[in-house]
Formats: C-alpha cells, sequence, structure tokens
C-alpha cells in the first residue's frame, strides 16, 4: 500500500508570532517522528501544487477569497504582519502556506482518485477546520478538507464523500462548508463546552457530532465510534 506524504518548504514560512501554539515546529515534529519510527522510506513524497482561487471558490465565497488574496499580498510586499481576527494572525509568508495548504489536500484527493498512491497524508499548515464559508477563524484561512471534499464531488464526480474529524475542537468551519449537503457526511468528536462553543445543538441530518467532557477516555472514545458513528457511515456508504 503506497501512502502519500503532501508537504512544502513554504508551510513553515507561515507565523502568528513568537510563542503561538500553531507554529512551524509543528511540522518539524512530524517529520522527526516519521523518521525516528522508520516511516519516513515508506512514505512516496508528492509535490504540493497552490491551489488556485477557483479550487478555493468550491468551498468559499469568491469574494472573501479574493479579498483575502488582495490582504496577504500587500503583506508579501511589506512585510507587515497583522491579525484578521482574535485568533488568527498573517505575515508574509502565509499567503503562500496557506495557498499550499489547500492546494495539497486538492493534490491528494486527485493522487488517490487516479489510483496513483492507495492514501494520503497532507502535513501542512495553516489548519483549516474552523475556516468558515467567508470568514477566517481559529488559526485558520481556508477549509482545505471542504476544499478536497468539494474537488472530489464537483470536479471528480465523486457521489458520496465522508468526513472524519477528530479534535479537541469541534469542526466548526467544515459543518458551515458542508452542513446541509446530502453528498456529505461528517462524524466528529469534540470537547465540550471548549472552543469553539458549538456543535452539541446541530440539526442538520448529515452532521453526526459527538460532544464529550474533558478527560474522557479512550474506552469511551471507541464505544462513541463504535455507537454512533460506524452505522452511519456504513448506510452512508461513501
Amino acid at each position: 500500500m503506497a501512502t502519500g506524504y503532501f508537504s512544502h518548504p513554504d508551510c513553515l514560512a507561515h507565523e502568528m508570532g513568537q510563542g503561538h501554539p500553531e507554529c512551524p515546529q509543528r511540522i518539524h515534529a512530524i517529520e522527526d517522528q516519521l523518521r525516528a519510527q522508520g516511516l519516513d522510506a515508506l512514505l512516496q513524497r508528492e509535490d504540493v501544487p497552490l491551489a488556485s482561487n477557483s479550487d478555493l471558490a468550491l468551498a468559499h465565497d469568491l469574494n472573501y477569497v479574493l479579498t483575502l488574496d488582495d490582504f496577504l499580498q500587500q503583506l508579501e510586499a511589506n512585510g507587515d504582519m497583522r491579525a484578521l481576527d482574535p485568533d488568527t494572525w498573517a505575515c508574509p509568508g502565509t499567503r503562500s502556506a496557506a495557498w499550499r495548504a489547500a492546494g495539497a489536500a486538492v493534490a491528494a484527493t486527485d493522487a488517490v482518485l487516479d489510483g496513483r498512491i492507495d492514501n494520503a497524508f497532507c502535513a501542512v499548515r495553516p489548519p483549516g477546520h474552523h475556516a468558515m464559508h467567508n470568514q477566517t477563524m481559529g488559526f485558520c484561512f481556508f477549509n482545505n478538507v471542504a476544499v478536497a471534499v468539494r474537488h472530489a464531488l464537483d470536479v471528480r464526480g465523486l457521489q458520496r464523500v465522508a468526513v472524519v474529524d477528530f479534535d479537541v475542537h469541534h469542526g466548526n468551519g467544515t459543518e458551515d462548508i458542508l452542513n446541509g449537503d446530502d453528498r456529505v457526511l461528517m462524524v466528529g468528536f469534540f470537547q465540550h463546552p471548549f472552543y469553539p462553543y458549538s456543535g452539541a445543538e446541530s440539526r442538520a441530518g448529515n452532521m453526526v457530532n459527538v460532544p464529550l467532557p474533558a478527560r474522557t477516555n479512550g474506552a469511551t472514545v471507541r464505544d462513541v465510534v463504535d455507537s454512533y458513528w460506524m452505522y452511519r457511515l456504513e448506510d452512508f456508504r461513501p
């Protein structure tokens, strides 16, 4: 089984300030562990293109994409660092990193669908699951997974795609974009109450959200997967 590994040096150029938890060292840590465990030699390293604005517009409002593009190009030109929301900062390297991160998700989807690899892992940043249809949020600029999902559906012609979101935080941005799209089933668990304080009352039929209290143990999480996710995924047949 060939696993594609999608990453790019541009993803290291995005900085949000000294001491920020969403930092380039996150990718270095992944690379270090792959080497330490002997997995690096088993991966098929793949090229990571820049996403096109039309790729991004599959999941985001085009005006949002173009406005953000213009803003980030200005930062590239003048070397500034600016905040887009209380949690999300941009610097001169942010534009290339954000477009590469989404581009990796699209390229990974194509590589799997074309049969060149069996599965893929994208070691990219900035992350994506808080980015909403027309809003940055929670360190995220574009929703990389949602872009890839819509590419698979709208460009590559798939009929059903499942998204599995596991994080201490609810993937509110992914839900915002894919909410109500019957071609998508999204399953997720997250700590609640916790940032971004959402997901516990989702009414969309294609969302299977399981809020969990802090310090929930692994056995309980396995039971959640078996009891809430698996029958929905099996019925959906992604």
